[in-house]
C-alpha cells in the first residue's frame, strides 16, 4: 500500500490517527450553544503532593434557575478541553453545570502525562470537584458534597472510572470506548495467559505515545507522528532540552523509559505491566460503586468489547446499577453514533443525578445494521435491547463442527511480509469490516503463513453475540506467535469478524502438540443460512510486534467444535428497518397524493344531525363481529362531552381497541353508529380532521429528528402548514430540546411523547389515545398525566384507553367500563369511587373488578 503526498500527506494521515484515537463523540451542532467560561485552576499532585500544575478548563453554568448537578466531561488522548466543548454546551442547555478541562500534559495545561495515574490525573480531577463544589449553581447532597457525574471517551472514559474509584463524591459515570486493563490492551493474549506473555500491539502503542509525546498541540503531534511513520525520528529538540527529554515529549520520564524499553523488545516487563495497571480499573476492582453506563465500540482494535465486559462485571459485583451498550463505531472508525451516545448519557444522568425518572431499563443494547432506509437510501442502525447483560458467553451457546487437517505455518524472518487484520485508526478508510454486520473486512492472510479450518454451510441463520471459542494444537519446538481470526464466508466474499480484529497468543509448541483454547474477539453478527464460518490461524500481523527468528510449526484442531454464544434475550429486527418505521409515513404520503390528484375519497354523504353538533362523541348501538364469529363490540352506547378526560376501561379482549378503531373510521361497524360533533363517521368523513389519535403505536423514521417526523406527517395530510400548530403541540407534549434529536436516540418515554405530539397536530377537538403510558416509568406517567389534563383545557376532549386504573383515577374525569364488548358502567370517576365506598373500598381498581365480576 502506497500513500502519496510525501511528508505533508503523512502529517495529514497522522492527524487522522490522533483524532480517531482520541475522540468518540462527533462534534455536536454548536449553533446557539453556551460556549462556557475559560478558567485556569491550580492543582497540586504527585506521589508526595509536591507538583503544582495549572489546569486549563472551561465552565458551563446550567441553563435555568436553581442549583443543578455537575458533570465533568473528559477528552480523548491527544485532545483537549476544546474536543468536547459542544457536548458540554448541550449538557448545560439540558440543565447541568459542566466542567471540561485539558488533562495535565495536553492542550494548555501544564504538567506531564501520567496515563490517568491515581497520583497525578486522578488527584487533579478530585481538586476540580472541589472547585465545582464552591460554585453557587451546583447542587449539593445532604452531606454537602456536590452531585457529580463524569463522562468521556477513551482517555476521558478511563479517568471517569478511576476517579469514581478514588472519590466517593462521584455519583454516576458514563465511560466510553475505554480500557479495563491498559496492560492487556497493549499486550493482549487470547489464551488467557495475561499480558506478561502477551503480544505487543506496536502500532497502537506507537500512535498512543507519539500523540502525547510530541509537544504542545495537535499540529506538532501530527508532525511528530509523521516523522515517526517516515522513519526520520522525533522532532528536533528545542534549545536547552536534551534528546532524551525531547523523545519523551510531555510524558513522565518514567513512562517514557518503560515505553522505549518495550518498543525495543516487543515484550512486557513486570515494571511495564505494573505501571500500566496502576492507571487501570483492574487495579481498583471492587471500588467503583456508582451507577455506570458502559459504552464500547464494535470497531475497536485498541480497546475491544472485552474491556467493557470486564468493567461492567466488576462494577455490577458491587451492587451498583450497570448498563452496557455496544455502538457501531470505535477507535477504528465506523458510525460513532454521536446522537445516540449523547442521548444515552443524558438519560443516564437525568435518572441518577437529577433523579428524574428511571434509567433506560435496558441492561444491554447492541447497535445493528438495519439496511437502507427506503426513503433516503441511507444506512439505518437498529438497537437490539435486552433486559439483562449476559457477558461475552451469551445466554446459550451453539456448537458448530470445525473441519480441516493439520497444516504447516511459517513465520518469516522479522515477521515480514506480514498479514493484515486491521490498520489501527484507519480500518474504516481501508474498508475494515464493521462489527455490527457492516461491510466486509479488508483482511489479508499470506500463503504459507496461515492454517484454515471451517464449518459446514449453516443450515439456519445464526445471530452470534459474544466471544466465540475454539481449541487448537500447535506442534513443533520453541515459542511461536499466532493470530486467530474468524471469517463469515459466502459466495467468495469474506468478512473478518469483528472489524478486522485478531486474537493474538504465544504458544510454546511441543512435538506431541500443545493444546490451546482460543477466545476470539467479541462480535454481534447475523450469519445467514448457507454461509460458512472460517477460522484462520496466522503467524504474522502488521499491527503487532513479531519475532525476528524464522520458524515453521504445525497447527491442528484440539477439538472439532467452534462454540458460538447467543443472547436469546436481545430483541430487535436483525435486518432491514421494521415495517412500522416507514410504512405509516409512506401510506400517509400515498393517501395525501391520492387526495391531491382526485380530491377527497368518495364516501357516503351523511348530513350531520344538528342536535348533537356540539357533542364530541356519541356512540349508539355499536356492534362489531369478526369473521371467526367473535363479537368484539356488542350494542355499545355512551356519550362524551366537551372538556372531559374519559378513561375507556376493560380487561384484555373487552373491545376497547376495536371501538377506538371504529371511532377513527379504520374499520366498519356491523351495527349502530358513531357521531363526532354530530356527523356520522364513515371512511373519509371530513369531521375526522377534528380527531387526533394514537392507536397501536406510531411510525417514525428513526434517522430523522422528532420535529422532522412531525413535519413530514403533517405534510402527508395535505393540509396547510399553518394549521399544524406544531409549536403548541410540542409545548403541551413537553419534549423540549429533544425534538431536534434523531428519533433513534429517544427513550421509550420520549417516543410516547412524540406520538402524543403527532396526535395533537392541528390541535384536534377530540384526542383518542390507546395505552399512552405503555413502557413509561412512574415519573414519566406523571408527566403524561399533566400533558393530558393540559390538553383537555379550553373545551377539548380526551379519550384514553388504559389498564393502569390508579392512573385513570388521577387523570380522568369520567370513565366507561367495558367487558366482553358490552357497556358495564359509564359516568364520572367520582361517582364510581362513591359506589366503591359503599362496599368498603376507595380504590377504582376494586370498583372495576367488582363491575366485571372478578373481585376476589
Amino acid at each position: 500500500m502506497t500513500f502519496r503526498g510525501g511528508r505533508r500527506g503523512l502529517a495529514v494521515l497522522a492527524a487522522v490517527l490522533v483524532a480517531v484515537a482520541g475522540i468518540i463523540w462527533i462534534a455536536w451542532p454548536s449553533d446557539g450553544l453556551p460556549q462556557g467560561q475559560d478558567v485556569v485552576i491550580p492543582v497540586v499532585d504527585g506521589p508526595a503532593d509536591d507538583q503544582k500544575v495549572l489546569i486549563d478548563a472551561s465552565y458551563f453554568p446550567p441553563e435555568g434557575d436553581g442549583r443543578a448537578p455537575a458533570v465533568l466531561l473528559g477528552h480523548g488522548f491527544g485532545g483537549s478541553k476544546n474536543s468536547v466543548r459542544d457536548q458540554a454546551g448541550q449538557l448545560a442547555r439540558e440543565g447541568y453545570a459542566v466542567l471540561t478541562w485539558s488533562a495535565r500534559g495536553f492542550g494548555r495545561s501544564t504538567g506531564e502525562i501520567a496515563l490517568n495515574s491515581p497520583d497525578y490525573e486522578v488527584k487533579d480531577v478530585r481538586q476540580l470537584i472541589d472547585w465545582l463544589a464552591k460554585k453557587p449553581e451546583v447542587l449539593l447532597d445532604a452531606a454537602g458534597d456536590p452531585r457529580v457525574g463524569m463522562a468521556g471517551g477513551s482517555y476521558g472514559g478511563a479517568i471517569a472510572l478511576m476517579t469514581a474509584a478514588h472519590d466517593p463524591r462521584v455519583d454516576a459515570i458514563v465511560p466510553s470506548i475505554t480500557w479495563y486493563d491498559l496492560a492487556d490492551a497493549l499486550f493482549p493474549e487470547a489464551s488467557g495467559a495475561g499480558p506478561a506473555t502477551g503480544v505487543f500491539k506496536k502500532m497502537w502503542a506507537g500512535i498512543f505515545f507519539s500523540a502525547g509525546g510530541s509537544g504542545l498541540n495537535p499540529a506538532s503531534q501530527a508532525d511528530g507522528l509523521a516523522r515517526l511513520l517516515s522513519g526520520s525520528g522525533g522532532q528536533p529538540a528545542p534549545d536547552g532540552v536534551t534528546p532524551e527529554q525531547a523523545q519523551c515529549g510531555r510524558f513522565l520520564p518514567s513512562i517514557c523509559a518503560v515505553y522505549q524499553q518495550i518498543a525495543a523488545t516487543g515484550k512486557a516487563t513486570p515494571e511495564a505491566v505494573d505501571l500500566l495497571r496502576r492507571s487501570s480499573p483492574v487495579s481498583v476492582q471492587g471500588r467503583i460503586k456508582v451507577p455506570s453506563l458502559i459504552i464500547q465500540g464494535q470497531r475497536d482494535s485498541l480497546f475491544p468489547l472485552g474491556h467493557a465486559d470486564l468493567n461492567a462485571k466488576a462494577i455490577a459485583a458491587t451492587g451498583a446499577p450497570v448498563e452496557v451498550a455496544w455502538i457501531a463505531g470505535g477507535h477504528d472508525g465506523g458510525d460513532a453514533e454521536a446522537d445516540f451516545v449523547f442521548a444515552q448519557t443524558l438519560n443516564w444522568f437525568d435518572a441518577h443525578l437529577k433523579k428524574d425518572g428511571a434509567a433506560t431499563g435496558r441492561a444491554f443494547t447492541v447497535s445493528r445494521d438495519g439496511g437502507r432506509d427506503p426513503g433516503t437510501r441511507q444506512n439505518v442502525l437498529l438497537h437490539a435491547e435486552g433486559a439483562a447483560y449476559p457477558g461475552l458467553g451469551g445466554t446459550v451457546t451453539t456448537e458448530l463442527d470445525l473441519l480441516g487437517p493439520d497444516q504447516e505455518v511459517a513465520t518469516p524472518p522479522g515477521g515480514s511480509p506480514a498479514a493484515i487484520s486491521s490498520v489501527p485508526g484507519l480500518s474504516g478508510l481501508l474498508g475494515g469490516g464493521a462489527g455490527g454486520g457492516g461491510p466486509a473486512g479488508a483482511s489479508l492472510d499470506l500463503p504459507g503463513q496461515v492454517a484454515v479450518f471451517q464449518t459446514r454451510p449453516l443450515d439456519r441463520t445464526l445471530t452470534v453475540t459474544g466471544s466465540p471459542t475454539a481449541e487448537i494444537k500447535v506442534y513443533g519446538e520453541g515459542e511461536v506467535t499466532l493470530f486467530a481470526k474468524l471469517y463469515d464466508a459466502a459466495s467468495g466474499q469474506l468478512a473478518v469478524l469483528p472489524g478486522g480484529l485478531a486474537a493474538p497468543l504465544r504458544v510454546t509448541a511441543t512435538p506431541t502438540g500443545t493444546p490451546v483454547r482460543v477466545t476470539l474477539p467479541a462480535i454481534d453478527r447475523r450469519v445467514e443460512a448457507g454461509h460458512v464460518l472460517r477460522l484462520a490461524i496466522t503467524t504474522t500481523d502488521m499491527a503487532y510486534a513479531l519475532p525476528a527468528q524464522p520458524s515453521v510449526h504445525r497447527v491442528g484442531l484440539a477439538s472439532t467444535t467452534l462454540t458460538m454464544p447467543v443472547d436469546a434475550g436481545l430483541a430487535a429486527p436483525a435486518r432491514g428497518p421494521a415495517w412500522w418505521t416507514w410504512a405509516f409515513p409512506l401510506a400517509s404520503v400515498l393517501a395525501a397524493a391520492a387526495i391531491l390528484l382526485t380530491g377527497r375519497p368518495r364516501r357516503a354523504i351523511v348530513a350531520p344531525d344538528p342536535a348533537p353538533a356540539e357533542v364530541p362523541l356519541q356512540i349508539t348501538g355499536l356492534t362489531k363481529r369478526y369473521k371467526n364469529g367473535h363479537k368484539a363490540v356488542d350494542d355499545l352506547s355512551f356519550r362524551v362531552e366537551k372538556g372531559q378526560v374519559l378513561g375507556l376501561l376493560g380487561p384484555n379482549g373487552a373491545g376497547k381497541t376495536t371501538t377506538m378503531r371504529m371511532m377513527m373510521g379504520l374499520i366498519h361497524p356491523d351495527g349502530g353508529e358513531i357521531r363526532i360533533f354530530g356527523e356520522k363517521v364513515v371512511p373519509g368523513s371530513p369531521v375526522l380532521s377534528r380527531l387526533g389519535s394514537f392507536v397501536e403505536g406510531a411510525g417514525f423514521l428513526p434517522h430523522l429528528s422528532g420535529r422532522d417526523n412531525l413535519t413530514l406527517y403533517w405534510q402527508a395530510t395535505g393540509r396547510p402548514a399553518g394549521d399544524a400548530h406544531l409549536e403548541e403541540a410540542l409545548e403541551i407534549a413537553g419534549l423540549g430540546a429533544a425534538v431536534e434529536r434523531a428519533v433513534r436516540t429517544y427513550s421509550q418515554g420520549m417516543r410516547q411523547r412524540l406520538a402524543i405530539a403527532q396526535a395533537m397536530l392541528g390541535l384536534p377537538d377530540l384526542l383518542v389515545l390507546d395505552e399512552p403510558t405503555n413502557g413509561l416509568d412512574p415519573p414519566q406517567i406523571a408527566e403524561m398525566r399533566r400533558v393530558l389534563k393540559a390538553y383537555a383545557t379550553e373545551g377539548r376532549t380526551v379519550i384514553v384507553s388504559s389498564h393502569l386504573l390508579g392512573e385513570v383515577e388521577q387523570t380522568c374525569s369520567h370513565a366507561v367500563v367495558m367487558h366482553r364488548g358490552r357497556l358495564v358502567s359509564a359516568g364520572p370517576v367520582a361517582e364510581l369511587l362513591r359506589r366503591g365506598e359503599l362496599n368498603g373500598s376507595t380504590r377504582l381498581e376494586d370498583v372495576f373488578l367488582d363491575l366485571i365480576g372478578e373481585k376476589a
